[in-house]
C-alpha cells in the first residue's frame, strides 16, 4: 500500500458518534479493498468536547484538521464548524444529492475571487462521471467564465441554464443532471431544489473544497438528539459523505464509487433504517453497514492498470 492518507474524524454530537463508527468501518474495507491506508484522527468536537475538555475546538482538533488530507464530520450543524472552516484554505462548496431517479452533485465558489478555481475543479468532476456540465449563472461573465474553461475539457458537454429555467430542469422527476456549477449566490437555492420531492429516497452529502491542505466532508442531517444512542440512525447519508471525501478530498474516485455502489446494493436488497419503512421490521445501523460491507467486492468495477470507466 503505497497511497497513505490522515483523516481528522470529528463525530460531533447526537448521532455522529455511531454514524462515525460505522463510516471509519466503511474506511477501512473500502481502502483495503483499493490498496491504500487511512489513517484516521479522532479528536474531540463540539458539544462533546466542551464536557471533556472545556472547549468545542481546542488546539488539539485544530492541529490534527491542519495535519489531515482530509476532515470527514459526523454532524454538520455545530457551531465549532465556524471557527474550523475560518482557518482553512476554502475555495468551494460541493452537495452531492441522490435520489431514486438522479445523482447530482452542484459545485459552486464561496466568492468571486474563487469563481474561476471551483470552475475547473467542477470540470475535473464532470470528466470523472458523465461528462455533462449544467451552468446556471445570473450574468454573461459566468457564462464567459465557464466556456473559457470549457474549451480546455472536450468533450464534456456544456448547457447554460437561467436560472428561472433550472428550476424546471434541475426537479427531480425532470433532471438528468450530472454536475452542476452554480454562480455563487445560486447554490444554496439549486441543492434544496434537486434534493425536492425525492419522497424518502433522498440522500445527500455536503463538503467544503481546499485548494491547499483539508477540504471538509459531512451529511446534511443534525444531530437528532432523540434517536442518539439507539442505533437506528440512518448511515446512508454518513457513508455517502464518507464517498464524497474519498473522491474530491483524497483523489480515490473508484473507490468512492465503490461505496456508493455498495450503499446501493444494500437499498436494493431491501435492507431500511426505522425512517425508512411504515411498518415491519428495521435494520439497525451496524445491520445496515454490515450488509454494505458484504456488498462491496460486487460492487468494485475497476481492474488494476486500467481505469475505471465513469458510471
Amino acid at each position: 500500500m503505497s497511497r497513505q492518507y490522515t483523516v481528522a474524524c470529528l463525530a460531533g454530537e447526537g448521532v455522529g458518534p455511531e454514524l462515525m463508527a460505522e463510516a471509519t468501518r466503511a474506511l477501512r474495507a473500502v481502502s483495503s479493498l483499493h490498496g491504500f491506508r487511512v489513517d484516521e484522527l479522532h479528536v474531540p468536537f463540539g458539544s462533546e468536547s466542551m464536557s471533556r475538555v472545556g472547549h468545542r475546538l481546542p488546539a488539539e482538533t485544530r492541529n490534527a484538521c491542519h495535519l489531515a488530507d482530509a476532515i470527514l464530520v459526523g454532524v454538520a450543524r455545530d457551531t465549532a464548524l465556524k471557527g474550523l472552516t475560518a482557518e482553512l484554505d476554502l475555495r468551494a462548496r460541493i452537495a452531492r444529492v441522490r435520489t431514486g431517479s438522479s445523482d447530482v452533485v452542484v459545485v459552486s465558489p464561496f466568492g468571486e475571487d474563487q469563481e474561476r478555481w471551483a470552475v475547473e475543479r467542477g470540470f475535473e468532476l464532470a470528466a470523472a462521471r458523465r461528462g455533462h456540465v449544467t451552468s446556471v449563472g445570473v450574468d454573461g461573465r459566468w457564462r464567459r467564465l465557464v466556456d473559457q474553461s470549457a474549451e480546455h475539457h472536450q468533450p464534456t458537454r456544456v448547457e447554460h441554464v437561467a436560472f428561472a429555467d433550472a428550476l424546471v430542469q434541475l426537479s427531480p422527476s425532470a433532471t438528468d443532471a450530472d454536475v452542476v456549477l452554480a454562480e455563487g449566490p445560486l447554490a444554496e437555492p439549486l441543492e434544496g431544489l434537486v434534493a425536492s420531492g425525492a419522497n424518502g429516497t433522498r440522500v445527500s452529502a455536503g463538503g467544503r473544497l481546499a485548494a491547499e491542505g483539508a477540504g471538509l466532508f459531512f451529511p446534511t442531517h443534525g444531530a437528532a438528539h432523540a434517536i442518539a444512542g439507539f442505533g437506528v440512525a440512518n448511515p446512508s447519508g454518513m457513508l455517502l459523505a464518507t464517498a464524497l471525501m474519498l473522491g474530491e478530498g483524497l483523489g480515490e474516485r473508484s473507490a468512492a464509487r465503490t461505496l456508493v455502489r455498495a450503499g446501493s446494493g444494500a437499498l436494493s436488497n431491501g435492507v431500511r433504517t426505522q425512517d425508512m419503512i411504515s411498518s415491519g421490521v428495521a435494520s439497525t445501523t451496524r445491520e445496515f453497514v454490515d450488509v454494505v460491507l458484504n456488498e462491496m467486492l460486487r460492487a468494485r468495477r475497476d481492474i488494476e492498470f486500467f481505469m475505471e470507466a465513469p458510471a
